[in-house]
């Protein structure tokens, strides 16, 4: 690079900066634990609208006690109205703070100390939102009259049960035929620097609650009982020995996990009616739902047939398994983080789900871009304030690459 692109490069950076520090601070001032917004998303849509954005507002869900509005506020925000549409999806909602007294920094009180960013919400996920809002004013900024069409999907419902957040916006924009082309979510990422991982898909997630019912006795007569800890046991060991899949090129193999067996009355001398076990499965594009619930339902009517003992599963599906091959999305993502810190990305599909498993379905290539994420959900959540700069830069890099090229 020559001097003179250095120095471009490094003040656009410094002015990307400030701007997204100071966006990201107003936003984790506002103790907004999920479902509630506290106005964050009232910030956004003043600024967006500053910069030609349509802005609407959509609620849903219970209405609170003055019966004005409901539970869950979400934002859609448009500039444009052609393709291709470039959607930037986050939330504003986050996670409990648990006890403040173990945090070093008062978790809704934004402090910069030791070249960090310390708040709740601080990598997942309010300053990707800051460096999307300042990415977008500086790409209009710079081309009014841009190509296709930018926007912003902001729930306030990804942290709680995901049901009146972007799953509903989802709804509504099928209903009126409004598609999405390319969507970015800007959930952190990151692993050990700024760019090194994008998530381009995301294993399915369905959990399961079995239900195994005996008869209730004293444990000296068990032939009067039907215990239904024993009854399951076998068919519980072979499910957790139960090979699924063998994954593929983009996915890991499916794998199981119990996280919880629940059983007994408290009483030592007492065979229960009872066990509850909750167990999950996070599967790839190599296995269906049906066939999971399948091939488990047949371990089960194995060990089950002719028992004293009976079982249900009661099934819920959190989203199914979604990829975003190598594309024009995935390469616009590469070619920005490349220019901007000159790291070379890794695709990945691990970790939990996002609300991408709303979106991609509707046909929209997706792909997760964020900052660090090793300190989610924990106390002292925090991220790296040289960061902010150049994550806005990455994201203003994305537009240009699929709007201007």
């Amino acid at each position: 690079m020559s001097d003179s692109h250095n120095q471009t490069h490094t003040h656009q950076q410094t002015t990307h900066q400030q701007a997204t520090l100071d966006l990201s601070i107003a936003l984790l001032e506002r103790p907004s634990v999920t479902p509630d917004d506290d106005g964050c998303q009232d910030i956004l849509s003043e600024r967006l609208t500053q910069a030609g954005f349509d802005c609407e507002f959509m609620y849903f869900g219970d209405r609170d006690q003055s019966g004005e509005h409901a539970e869950v506020k979400n934002l859609w925000a448009r500039r444009g109205s052609t393709d291709p549409v470039i959607c930037f999806a986050g939330h504003t909602d986050v996670v409990p703070t648990g006890d403040e007294t173990n945090w070093t920094y008062p978790p809704f009180s934004p402090t910069i100390a030791d070249g960090y960013l310390w708040a709740r919400g601080a990598a997942d996920m309010k300053t990707g939102i800051a460096a999307f809002t300042i990415a977008a004013e500086r790409f209009v900024q710079a081309y009014p009259e841009h190509n296709g069409s930018i926007a912003f999907l902001i729930t306030s419902d990804e942290e709680g049960p995901s049901v009146n957040g972007t799953v509903k916006v989802i709804e509504t924009l099928e209903a009126r035929h409004e598609k999405i082309t390319y969507c970015l979510v800007g959930e952190p990422s990151s692993t050990d620097t700024l760019g090194d991982i994008i998530k381009n898909g995301r294993r399915g997630s369905l959990g399961a609650v079995l239900t195994v019912t005996g008869k209730q006795g004293h444990v000296a007569y068990p032939h009067l009982a039907s215990n239904p800890i024993h009854a399951a046991m076998a068919a519980l060991a072979e499910l957790t020995a139960a090979k699924w899949d063998n994954g593929n090129d983009y996915f890991p193999a499916t794998s199981l996990q119990i996280s919880n067996i629940n059983g007994g009355t408290g009483a030592t001398n007492v065979i229960p009616e009872t066990l509850e076990v909750i167990f999950n499965f996070r599967f790839s594009t190599e296995t269906t739902e049906d066939e999971l619930k399948a091939k488990t339902h047949a371990i089960f009517d194995k060990y089950f047939s002719g028992s004293k003992a009976n079982y249900a599963i009661d099934w819920k599906l959190s989203g199914q398994p979604f990829l975003t091959p190598e594309g024009k999305l995935v390469s616009a993502c590469q070619k920005a983080i490349k220019k901007v810190t000159d790291v070379d990305t890794t695709l990945s599909t691990s970790g939990g789900t996002s609300d991408g498993r709303f979106i991609a379905p509707t046909g929209a290539q997706v792909v997760e871009l964020g900052v660090r994420n090793a300190t989610i959900h924990q106390v002292d959540e925090k991220v790296e304030v040289d960061d902010l700069g150049k994550l806005a830069q990455i994201y203003e890099g994305i537009l240009e690459n699929l709007l201007l090229g």
